[in-house]
């Protein structure tokens, strides 16, 4: 199990809780005015505080340009608020250089980028990488589509999935037992979207390649924890803008300098950088070789009220009220008869929870509990939320919270979910 960071020791599981969140900074986002409903789906997409939605209605509202493509100033002064996010975004996430920060479409194509521009570039016939199957869909179907693309040119490579603990996070173990000679990448949830554990790979340090390359997809830790990709070690990293107060079709790739010479163009077009040469096509650098076409440049824009919140808020702050949320919930819900935990901080033998956690009831389905749910106002996820493989079963119920949730919704989830279990015995 990972070492808890000092910023996030460990609370008792009581009544014992930060500050509850200011209701002036809750009234910023205007979906939650309704307090007969309760948000509990914050790993699916964040609520937007009005800034954000001022952001994208602005840049529709006035001054109206495509950065990068013009003279005047409504083009310059664009670009240079691009740049400006871009130099920010790199802060926000511990990066060393600018160019190490690609805006993407979202996490999902943030990784399949990652899986086209340097895996169909560098991996060798029997390269190898390794993979959770239990993590979301984006970090997993990109590797085999990758995989069967390169079949198809005569290249097989080898998909080595390996497993997760109780706790819900990546068994370092077993990963440890899967490297070999031709491991080339470990790709990894840094939070399991389900399981709500947290894994940095800390445990392979100095004891596989360095030139191994690590893949952390951030989606759901970017916002809602401090968050350092050097510090992680990372080569590739992926964010979601929307999960992080920012709009939706947003997402942020970082790319170590290290692997730069390994990239080969993505989506050439304008804007990209990319010219073709006798030898073939060249680009003029990152990040712009990732770039290609037309930004969504709302979208870009919208991070910047985003990490304005959360740096007024604390990303530290941010994760102490996630905690001590998710430790009130699992406190809540343990003695619920019938009620079953999927791995994660449920199971782990400090105080830990990052704002997700999963459960099954006895004697009903997920879906059906879905639905009773909503009719009494709790807004949560059901089903095999993104696994692949698992769209067969019969699923669960995630729970996750943001620094708008409360721990009155907590206890009335709590209270809501314990009747129905009594009215099901």
């Amino acid at each position: 199990m990972h070492p808890v960071r000092p910023e996030l020791a460990a609370v008792p599981a009581t009544r014992h809780a930060p500050a509850p969140v200011p209701a002036t900074l809750r009234a910023r986002f205007p979906a939650l005015a309704d307090d007969a409903v309760v948000y509990l789906d914050s790993a699916a997409t964040a609520q937007k505080p009005e800034s954000v939605i001022a952001a994208v209605t602005g840049y529709h509202r006035a001054h109206t340009a495509n950065a990068g493509r013009g003279t005047y100033s409504w083009a310059t002064t664009l670009s240079a608020r691009v740049a400006a996010i871009r130099s920010r975004a790199a802060g926000f996430l511990g990066a060393r250089h600018p160019d190490e920060i690609v805006f993407a479409a979202g996490a999902t194509a943030a990784l399949g980028t990652i899986a086209h521009s340097w895996g169909l570039h560098t991996l060798d016939d029997g390269d190898e990488i390794l993979y959770n199957p239990a993590d979301h869909a984006a970090n997993v179907l990109p590797w085999h589509h990758l995989r069967d693309t390169l079949a198809r040119f005569g290249r097989r490579i080898v998909l080595r999935p390996y497993r997760s603990t109780r706790t819900g996070e990546a068994d370092t173990d077993d990963i440890l037992a899967q490297v070999g000679p031709r491991t080339r990448l470990i790709t990894t949830s840094h939070l399991h979207h389900v399981y709500g554990g947290l894994t940095t790979l800390e445990e392979l340090r100095g004891r596989i390649d360095p030139e191994i390359l690590l893949c952390f997809d951030c989606a759901q830790s970017g916002g809602h924890l401090p968050v350092d990709v050097t510090e992680l070690g990372a080569d590739f990293a992926v964010f979601a803008g929307h999960k992080m107060f920012g709009a939706p079709g947003v997402g942020l790739l970082y790319c170590h300098r290290r692997v730069h010479d390994r990239l080969r163009p993505f989506l050439p077009g304008g804007g990209s950088g990319v010219r073709v040469t006798e030898t073939g096509l060249t680009g003029s650098g990152m990040p712009a070789l990732l770039e290609g076409g037309t930004a969504n440049l709302p979208g870009i824009l919208s991070l910047a009220p985003a990490f304005d919140l959360l740096d007024e808020v604390g990303l530290a702050a941010v994760a102490a009220h996630n905690r001590a949320l998710t430790l009130r919930l699992i406190a809540g819900l343990r003695p619920v008869p019938g009620l079953d935990f999927l791995p994660g901080p449920a199971y782990a033998d400090c105080a830990v929870g990052y704002g997700i956690v999963s459960f099954t009831l006895d004697g009903i389905g997920a879906a059906d509990l879905g639905f009773v749910l909503a009719d009494a106002g709790f807004l949560v996820r059901t089903g095999a939320h993104c696994v692949p493989g698992a769209e067969d079963g019969a699923g669960s119920v995630r729970v996750s919270t943001h620094l708008y949730t409360t721990l009155d919704e907590i206890d009335r989830f709590v209270a809501c979910v314990s009747g129905l279990a009594g009215h099901g015995r």
